[in-house]
Order: structure tokens, then C-alpha cells, then sequence
């Protein structure tokens, strides 16, 4: 795999885009709510499309709630074509394909994530009942990440970062939606957003999105410097942490093949 990659947008870019994505306003220096939709969450949540809107297939078993918040926010991409096209129909036809390659491919319940960002920058839930679970502070059991998918939620990102960067639209609704769940979960953007790679041996999120995340951390930190978001609020226990493993040199490349997304430890699928 070629590890050269077009540089990122710079953190100016990042973060212009996603105070507009985000809703946010400045105000003296510092950045405020404004008509925040989330009752869990103190940043604003970003307009979303719901399983409804893409019209799901139910899942095939019933999902796993657990009580217990994430500790990361994972951030992958689809391993698709760098698609064109940025309408709404694509974003919606984009979830039910991944659905069906999860479901019949892959044999498992449901879409993997919880999240999916189109490159036309529009977000769509994906696994079942996640955009509740996410507003009452809970979390929907995925299949995205193996061995750790009790502890981290899921967002993908449409198309292959390994030598070209996102749209300027998905990077925007990436760190709008970042924001909203640091905020809902009282997660430190700094610690809980991590990429694929870092917990499996895997490409994804690809060179170029993945070098691209510590600017993604400082806009979201940006976006959530209100007085109401306390960051880091919640202590991570240093268990189940990232282990950060290589990337394999002879990473699959087929369709939506992320690496692995679930293990042994883990109870879902």
C-alpha cells in the first residue's frame, strides 16, 4: 500500500466548517450551543437520517443496550469507491448497501456501526436503536472493532483514505457528529477519538484520514468549548484500551472490508 497521501485540510478549514455543521456560535472567544436537540448532550446534535429514512430491513436479532457509556469514538471508512455522487439518495442507498453486505455477507444481525457519514456529508444511523441509545446515554452493542465493541462506537466514513482525503462535507459532518458524542458520553476528544488501527491490525481508516485525526481532536475540542461541556469528565479505566497493533502489509481490498470487527471477546454480531 502506498502511504503517500495529499495533506489533510488544515485545522482552520476543520474547524470553519464544522461551526457551521455543528450550529455553533462564537461568542466571546468561546463556542455556545445554539438550540441543541439532544436532552443527553450538551453540544447541539447534528441533522441526521434516521433507519427509517433509509428505510432498514429489520434487524435479524435483537440488539444489545448496555448501560455502561463508550469510552472511544471510532473513526473508519467504508473501503469503497470515492464516490461523486453527494445526494441524499446516494447517502441512503450507501446504508442499505452496507446493511445487506453485514447482514448476508457477513452473516451478522445488523448493520455493524452506529453511524455512517456520506461523502455528500450527510449522517445516517445505522445499526438499530443507536441514535436512541445515544440520547438517553447508553450504548447499542456493534460489530465494527473485534474484541471492543463494548467500549467503542463506530462511525464510518464513506470511501478508501488511503492516498486521498475526505470532502470538505463529510469532514465537516465528521466532526459535528464527533462533538455530539464526546458531549453526550463526557468523553476528552483528545483521549476518546481514536481510528480502527489503532485497536485491530488494520489499514482502516487509511493513511490519510487517520493522519488527520489529531486535527479533527482540536476542532471537536473547539467546537465543545462552551462552560456547559466538561471535558474528560469521566475517568477511563487503562483496561481495554487501544493496543495500537501494526498494519498488516497484505490488507484485503474488496467492498466495505474494514478489518476485523469482531473477535473472540466479543458478544455481539
Amino acid at each position: 500500500m502506498n502511504s503517500t497521501h495529499r495533506p489533510g485540510p488544515n485545522r482552520r478549514t476543520v474547524l470553519r466548517g464544522a461551526v457551521v455543521a455543528s450550529g455553533s456560535a462564537v461568542l466571546g472567544g468561546t463556542f455556545a450551543p445554539v438550540g441543541a436537540t439532544s436532552a443527553s448532550a450538551e453540544v447541539v446534535e447534528p441533522s441526521l437520517y434516521t433507519r427509517a429514512d433509509w428505510r432498514a430491513r429489520p434487524p435479524a436479532g435483537r440488539v444489545q443496550i448496555l448501560a455502561a457509556r463508550p469510552r472511544y469514538v471510532l473513526v473508519h471508512h467504508t473501503a469503497t469507491a470515492n464516490s461523486a455522487d453527494r445526494s441524499l439518495d446516494h447517502a441512503l442507498a450507501l446504508s442499505r448497501a452496507i446493511q445487506s453486505f453485514h447482514m448476508d455477507s457477513n452473516g451478522w444481525l445488523d448493520t455493524g456501526q452506529q453511524l455512517t457519514i456520506s461523502r455528500g456529508g450527510h449522517v445516517m444511523e445505522g445499526r438499530d436503536r443507536s441514535l436512541a441509545a445515544v440520547r438517553e446515554g447508553s450504548h447499542v452493542l456493534g460489530a465494527h472493532v473485534a474484541n471492543h465493541n463494548s467500549t467503542c462506537i463506530g462511525i464510518e466514513n464513506e470511501g478508501t483514505y488511503m492516498t486521498e482525503g475526505p470532502t470538505a462535507a463529510l469532514t465537516d459532518s465528521l466532526v459535528a457528529t464527533l462533538a455530539w458524542l464526546c458531549g453526550a458520553y463526557g468523553l476528552d476528544p483528545h483521549t476518546a477519538i481514536l481510528g480502527h488501527r489503532d485497536f485491530n491490525a488494520t489499514a482502516c481508516p487509511g493513511y490519510v484520514l487517520y493522519a488527520m485525526l489529531p486535527e479533527l481532536r482540536d476542532a471537536v475540542a473547539d467546537v465543545m468549548r462552551t462552560p456547559d461541556v466538561r471535558l474528560g469528565a469521566r475517568r477511563v479505566p487503562d483496561d481495554g484500551g487501544p493496543t495500537h497493533p501494526p498494519v498488516p502489509e497484505d490488507e484485503p481490498d474488496r467492498a466495505f472490508y474494514h478489518g476485523p470487527a469482531r473477535g473472540p471477546d466479543d458478544l455481539t454480531r
